[in-house]
Parts: C-alpha cells; sequence; structure tokens
C-alpha cells in the first residue's frame, strides 16, 4: 500500500476496529483501551498515517491557530516595531508550538481597522495583541472585538474597567525601584522622559512610580523635569535637548523605555556629558541592545519569557470559556554601568 493513500479505513481493517475507535486512539482519548489504542498507533505508524488537521478542526470549529497582532509604530525606526516585542515574539512562538497551535502573525497600523473579526473569518481561534499606540483610541476598538464575542488578550496596562483581559508588567513598582537606586546614589534632579498622559497609561504608571519613589525621599517633584516622549531613540534625544532649552539642571535620567534612554545617553554624549559621570541613566525594557550600549544601560527587566508562557495559556482558556481576570507581573531592576555603581 502507498504511504499517499493510507486512510483511517485502512487502519481499522487491519487493527479489526471501527474507524470511530481509531479516531479516538489517535488522539489518544481514554475510552479506548491501552491495548488497542497501542495497535491503532503502531498500524498507523506502519502505514506512514498522517491525522488530516484541517478535516479534525472542521468537525471541532477550531483552526488550532491563535492571530499574533504587533503593533507597527512609525517612530520606532526602520523596523516599526519595538525591539521589546520582537523579544517576546520568540517565546510566544515556543509557546504555541508547546500546544500544537499555529501562530498567525500580523503587522497593523494603529490607524488601521485591525478589529475586523479575524475568528469570523475563521482565520484564528483568539487573538493576541503586543501594542496599541494611542491607548484611548485602541479601547475604542476593542470595544467592537468584544460585541463579536471575540476572545482576545493583550500585553499592555491593567486598568479598572478596560475591556477585554490584559496581563502586563508592574510599572509603577519597577518605575518606583528605578528611581529609588537613583536616589540612593545621591541623584537629587531626576528628570522623566516619556510621555505621561492617558494615551500612554504604561508611561503614566512608571512617571507615577517615578514620583512616589522621589516623595517618599523627601525630594520635591519638579513638572519642568518631565518630558513628552513616545518609544524612539530620536524621542529620547529630543527630550534631552528639550531640558537644556528649559535651562533646568538634571544628574539623572529615567527614560520610558530603554530606546528612549538610549537615544539620551547619545544626546548627552553629543552636549559633552558624560554617562554616568554628570548624568546617570536608566531606561524601562532590557531589550536585548540594552546591555550593548555604552555605557551598558541600567533598566527594569520585563520577563518576555514568562509573559509569552502566560498569553498563549490565559488565551486558549479564554477560548475554552473560562472567566479570567487581568493581572500583573513584577518587574527587576538591572543595574548596569550608566549608573556608575552595582546594587
Amino acid at each position: 500500500m502507498k504511504d499517499d493513500k493510507a486512510t483511517s479505513f485502512d487502519i481499522a481493517y487491519r487493527a479489526g476496529v471501527s474507524q470511530s475507535t481509531v479516531s479516538r486512539a489517535l488522539r489518544d482519548s481514554p475510552l479506548v483501551n491501552e491495548a488497542t489504542r497501542k495497535r491503532v498507533q503502531a498500524i498507523a505508524r506502519e502505514l506512514n498515517y498522517k491525522v488530516d488537521k484541517n478535516a479534525r478542526n472542521l468537525r471541532s470549529q477550531r483552526t488550532n491557530t491563535i492571530a499574533l497582532l504587533l503593533c507597527e509604530d512609525q517612530g520606532i525606526g526602520e523596523s516599526m516595531i519595538n525591539p521589546f516585542f520582537l523579544s517576546m515574539l520568540g517565546s510566544i512562538t515556543r509557546a504555541c508550538a508547546n500546544r500544537q497551535y499555529d501562530l498567525l502573525v500580523s503587522f497593523q497600523q494603529m490607524s488601521d481597522d485591525w478589529h475586523a473579526d479575524f475568528e469570523d473569518a475563521h482565520r484564528a481561534d483568539g487573538i493576541i495583541f503586543l501594542g496599541y499606540g494611542d491607548y484611548v483610541t485602541y479601547v475604542e476598538k476593542l470595544i467592537h472585538l468584544n460585541e463579536a464575542g471575540a476572545h482576545y488578550i493583550t500585553w499592555g496596562p491593567v486598568l479598572p474597567g478596560q475591556p477585554g483581559m490584559s496581563i502586563g508588567c508592574d510599572n509603577f513598582n519597577g518605575a518606583y525601584k528605578a528611581t529609588q537606586h537613583l536616589l540612593r546614589l545621591g541623584r537629587r534632579r531626576i528628570a522623566f522622559i516619556g510621555n505621561a498622559s492617558e494615551h500612554a497609561p504604561e508611561f503614566s504608571r512608571r512617571y507615577e512610580g517615578h514620583s512616589r519613589a522621589l516623595k517618599d525621599a523627601g525630594v520635591e517633584l519638579d513638572p519642568a523635569l518631565q518630558v513628552d516622549a513616545e518609544t524612539s531613540e530620536t524621542q529620547g534625544a529630543d527630550g534631552v535637548r528639550t531640558l537644556q532649552e528649559r535651562g533646568v539642571e538634571f544628574d539623572a535620567i529615567f527614560g520610558a523605555s530603554d530606546l528612549i534612554a538610549i537615544g539620551a545617553i547619545q544626546a548627552l554624549e553629543d552636549s559633552d556629558l558624560h554617562v554616568p559621570d554628570d548624568v546617570a541613566v536608566v531606561g524601562f525594557d532590557d531589550i536585548p541592545t540594552a546591555s550593548y550600549t555604552h555605557p551598558p544601560l541600567t533598566t527594569v527587566q520585563q520577563n518576555t519569557g514568562v509573559a509569552g508562557e502566560l498569553l498563549v495559556d490565559n488565551l486558549l482558556r479564554l477560548i475554552e470559556g473560562e472567566t479570567l481576570e487581568s493581572f500583573l507581573l513584577p518587574a527587576e531592576l538591572i543595574v548596569r554601568g550608566s549608573c556608575g555603581a552595582k546594587r
């Protein structure tokens, strides 16, 4: 018999069982006794039989596919994808493979109608979102997904009353640790470069954690030391120049992302200010580049490996009909040379 003509009927004939028993045995159903299962599986291997995934999915009304939508951001650079999300992509891919799910990756502009229902088109059983652009606009699109009954999960902020489920980083406490570290080093004029508004709630929580650390240390918060910036090296450099144009003194910079911090380091060096002697710098994310800057960047690490696993596992639970609550993961301060001292 030729391998490409092997069918479940052939296996049933050889094994002396029904085709339904063959199907159950091949998916390890507990309804089939162990001896029959082993006989069926051995014959399947002999005939080089392959389960028809499309036919199986047609019966179950499942695609066994997860859609991953990454936000493209014109400000990031040529790739237009935040490198933090690219590092998370690997862990999500592995998690899907380990659970026998395919991953459909789509790069979306936040201005596009990316909320078009993947599930209605039978392209995916659920969606993972990485990145969101303007959060206010993003939430409006999530409401459409809720109305369509879509299964989705977001890596991002965890806020009261937000639609859907989110898993995110504890931005407040991560930023608190970073600013507290700078304060222990004797820095008192700590600038914050990052958009602290409802349109960027993760950056806003980082600014709140930074501000609380200053308050707890008895250091007065100076609004002139905060500069709005999105995630890019260019905006980090522009933030330094804005501080200089304002004429405010600063001895440290907290970049709301690693890209912002890296851009700030370059602008400081261009101004003949040395890091960390003149200005200490910390970032947030711990992207791969962070440990290769000069000097290496002190930053707040988000565990992308754990995050990818949890995003996939919780999305599959949502697909199965479970009701889940959003939650935050702890962040860890990684101390490197851009602050001039170890922990």
